[in-house]
């Protein structure tokens, strides 16, 4: 199974693409989409439904992953991502890609069985479960990359 995994954002919207089989993980790309802070919100919505295409013409994911907003003390900064996480949720759905949410302590207790764990603990879990030499950058691509191994964790008991 074929999983992209996607930690919405604005300025930076990290992507991670696994292969899943046999209880086996194999990567396949991660990255990053960024707009610049300069253009209107429109242009940057667009920027990241037009990037987001491409990933997945590229990549062919068979499901996608796209974590929750957690809660947000800069209110402006919440509004943001979730319209950010709208355009995502949006270009998978008349794509016709499964869409799968998990919310951040969901993701920290399928990568390291802990919902508090703190980000340098998910980010080693995601370097040694892909055996990768370091850990991927930026932050929002090693995100990325936990909620694609977040799904494999879970489909295994969900299907």
């Amino acid at each position: 199974m074929r999983i992209l995994g996607i930690d919405p954002g604005t300025a930076t919207t990290g992507f991670g693409i696994i292969d899943f089989c046999k209880n086996q993980y194999q990567l396949c790309d991660f990255g990053h989409i960024s707009t610049p802070k300069t253009l209107p919100l429109a242009q940057r919505l667009t920027q990241i439904t037009q990037d987001l295409k491409i990933i997945c013409q590229k990549w062919e994911p068979e499901v996608c992953a796209v974590e929750e907003i957690f809660f947000s003390k800069n209110i402006k900064t919440a509004i943001q991502v979730a319209q950010a996480r709208g355009v995502i949720l949006h270009t998978l759905n008349e794509s016709g890609y499964p869409i799968f949410e998990y919310n951040p302590g969901q993701i920290k207790v399928a990568i390291t069985g802990d919902g508090k764990a703190p980000k340098s603990q998910i980010q080693g879990m995601v370097l040694r479960l892909l055996n990768l030499k370091e850990i991927p950058k930026p932050d929002d691509a090693a995100d990325a990359l936990a909620i694609a191994l977040c799904h494999a964790h879970t489909a295994r008991f969900k299907f």
